[in-house]
């Protein structure tokens, strides 16, 4: 196994970034390692100062992304696999929604990630070489009540995902769209998510949020494990374009296909009906 890759990492200061940042370190890579709040990286990772530079961004800001990825070629030499982990959670139903929610959500999980895939292909292209690894989630294949801002940014990350990984195909770059189910982070615990202002009584948000709040500390999903996962796939020669990762998300992504297609079939003859003759 290659241990000297170099990875760029968005949102490491806890979670799943924070762990795909452990599990490179100690395979012996060297991290790009990005979060708005660096200090708790460094008081999680004491070593590796070598291997490690840290760098506080706001991934939504273009020209901060761009110092950023000049800053870790500059001490490195290079880069060699691409982690878009960050992500924002908002839970809200879609009349609650007020525009700039949507946008702040679409922001982060969407366009930030949009403008760090644009700043680094240049120099991925350049090596002819390059792994990107976007994150979605099981949420970009399906959705629930209260969480089509959420949903809908994550679609919007395999479309686009999709599209990347045949316009880069010829340069030798591969892309893989992770689809986390539940993952015992702090990612469903109440600091964690945002919940819209104005909140309408006869949706019951709230009920909405302590459903979501009961998950914490039940789900099936080990971080540790989904780091080891991703080291694995960035030394493959065919790596996976939608990966699933955890059970529930396997299985759920499964049934909503076969009922996709239950659904195709019996309004087939509406679909087919609108070609010329």
């Amino acid at each position: 196994m290659n241990t000297e890759k170099v990875w760029l990492i968005t949102g490491v200061s806890k979670g799943m970034g924070l762990e795909i940042t452990k599990a490179v370190l100690n395979n012996g890579g060297k991290v790009i390692a990005t979060s708005r709040n660096i200090e708790k990286l460094l008081e999680e990772i004491v070593n590796y100062k070598h291997n490690l530079l840290p760098i506080a961004l706001d991934i939504t800001k273009e020209t901060a992304v761009e110092n950023a990825i000049a800053k870790g070629i500059g001490k490195f030499g290079q880069i060699d696999v691409v982690v878009n982990n960050a992500g924002y959670n908002l839970l809200g139903n879609i009349e609650e929604l007020s525009d700039a929610e949507l946008r702040q959500t679409m922001n982060v999980n969407v366009f930030a990630m949009a403008t760090i895939i644009r700043k680094v292909l240049p120099h991925l292209r350049r090596q002819k070489s390059g792994h990107i690894i976007n994150t979605s989630s099981m949420m970009g294949y399906m959705s629930y009540p209260g969480n089509g801002s959420y949903s809908s940014s994550k679609y919007a990350v395999i479309g686009l995902s999709e599209a990347l990984a045949q316009e880069v195909a010829p340069f030798g770059i591969k892309v893989t769209i992770l689809a986390p189910g539940t993952f015992r982070t702090s990612f469903m615990s109440e600091d964690s998510f945002n919940v819209v202002k104005n909140k309408i009584d006869v949706y019951d948000i709230d009920q909405q949020v302590q459903q979501f709040i009961g998950f914490e500390g039940k789900q099936l999903g080990d971080p540790k494990k989904l780091a080891e996962v991703l080291l694995k796939i960035t030394e493959m020669l065919d790596p996976p374009l939608h990966l699933p990762l955890g059970s529930d998300s396997y299985y759920a992504i499964l049934e909503v296909r076969k009922k996709e297609e239950k659904e195709l079939k019996k309004w087939k003859a509406l679909s087919l009906a609108t070609d010329f003759k």
